[in-house]
């Protein structure tokens, strides 16, 4: 699918919001990608991300890993289509970790699964909580890659969608500025 029938599928299901928004890294934007709204659908969320499966087929590894919350179920179907085991971290006490029982292998190669990235912060944290548990990191997959080409990693990137969508620091946010109140949409909890 092209960048344009992914942003469709989005517009559809009223997942593309605007407004303002309040981010996990502490920016602000003018649109927000709900991905919940898209993966409530499992056959829409099995037909996207076969487009990213295809794309990583080329790629050795045994297990993905998300971070929790928004990129659990995203990193369940990739690993559901690829026939791999799927775990996620979690935030405790402001540290991404793996609980639950779940054990990595020393040497267990990984992808990292997120489904919108940003500024790379909680994926990167995840990459830090599966190196930590020995984990050997073979590539970062996401549904959209909203970070304008910023969000760099030490291993190959591929998304599915690539969009470019305003950030502001909130001391320079015009939304602020107009006296917009920002809505913290996801997941993790900031303080500003």
């Amino acid at each position: 699918m092209t960048n344009e029938q992914i942003l469709e599928v989005f517009n559809k299901h009223n997942a593309l919001l605007e407004g303002h928004f309040l981010l996990s890294s502490g920016l602000h934007s003018d649109k927000y990608l709900q991905c919940a709204l898209i993966m409530q659908y499992p056959a829409i969320a099995e037909r996207l991300i076969n487009d990213l499966v295809l794309q990583t087929y080329h790629l050795e590894f045994t297990t993905v890993v998300s971070p929790a919350i928004g990129g659990i179920r995203f990193g369940y179907e990739f690993a559901r289509q690829l026939r791999k085991r799927s775990l996620f971290t979690e935030r405790v006490d402001e540290v991404v970790q793996f609980r639950r029982g779940f054990v990595m292998k020393p040497n267990e190669k990984v992808v990292i699964a997120e489904d919108v990235v940003t500024t790379g912060k909680s994926t990167k944290e995840c990459m830090k909580a599966v190196r930590d548990a020995g984990g050997d990191i073979q590539a970062v997959v996401s549904l959209v890659d909203r970070s304008s080409g910023e969000a760099q990693f030490d291993v190959p990137f591929i998304s599915l969608l690539q969009i470019d969508v305003h950030t502001y620091d909130p001391a320079s946010c015009p939304l602020c500025k107009l006296g917009t109140p920002a809505v913290k949409p996801g997941s993790r909890n900031f303080k500003p």
